[in-house]
């Protein structure tokens, strides 16, 4: 499975600022890969604005549909007016491996129910804007034995295919390549044993 994912640092964040009837909606979007990268920019968040009213939040710290790695905060707002609203922006966006706090400065307005969760809304998307994205490409490990004569063939023929070689071995009898297969392709190995006439294995851990 190939899809996008925030292209920010471990630990930093995206900010963007929405106001709304002189409340200030302050949005962070960052690379959430589980959900305690996730709570170590909520921490930060609430450090940076001791004072704010609000630290909602919502990430999904897996692939966009993930089910079970997924969470939304109110945060002390009316149920549903806040962490949902946030968390249906994320999922509606495709992207996975992400995370949002919406830090609230109250300004003295009550906006209601309905325009709490359409200010929330409204400041995850305009941070999801210009927000830098990379893919991620799931993959499995696949372990391959060749003989050294094969083994730069085999690189190369891997490589051609966006297979990651990740680790070489070598032994006595010959070369033990760790592959990252592409979780979104069919694993098909017989062209690269026509290429090097048989002289390759599958090795099971």
């Amino acid at each position: 499975m190939r899809y996008p994912v925030p292209d920010l640092p471990a630990g930093g964040w995206r900010e963007s600022v929405t106001e709304v009837e002189k409340s200030r909606f302050i949005a962070w979007l960052c690379h959430a890969p589980d959900a305690a990268a996730f709570e170590a920019v909520l921490a930060e968040a609430r450090r940076i604005h001791p004072s704010a009213s609000h630290h909602c939040s919502a990430f999904i710290a897996g692939p966009p549909g993930e089910q079970n790695a997924i969470g939304f905060s109110d945060d002390g707002e009316p149920g549903g007016t806040a962490g949902r609203p946030m968390y249906q922006v994320l999922e509606g966006a495709g992207l996975g491996q992400v995370g949002c706090v919406v830090t609230r400065y109250f300004g003295g307005t009550k906006l209601g129910t309905g325009g709490l969760a359409r200010a929330y809304a409204q400041a995850v998307t305009r941070a999801l804007d210009d927000l830098p994205r990379r893919e991620v490409v799931e993959r499995t490990a696949l372990k391959l034995q060749v003989d050294f004569a094969g083994e730069a063939e085999a690189r190369a023929w891997l490589e051609s295919r966006d297979v990651l070689v990740e680790a070489v071995d070598y032994a006595s009898d010959g070369v033990l390549l760790t592959a990252n297969w592409p979780s979104d392709i069919v694993v098909d190995l017989a062209p690269l044993e026509a290429r090097l006439r048989g002289r390759l294995a599958v090795v099971d851990d």
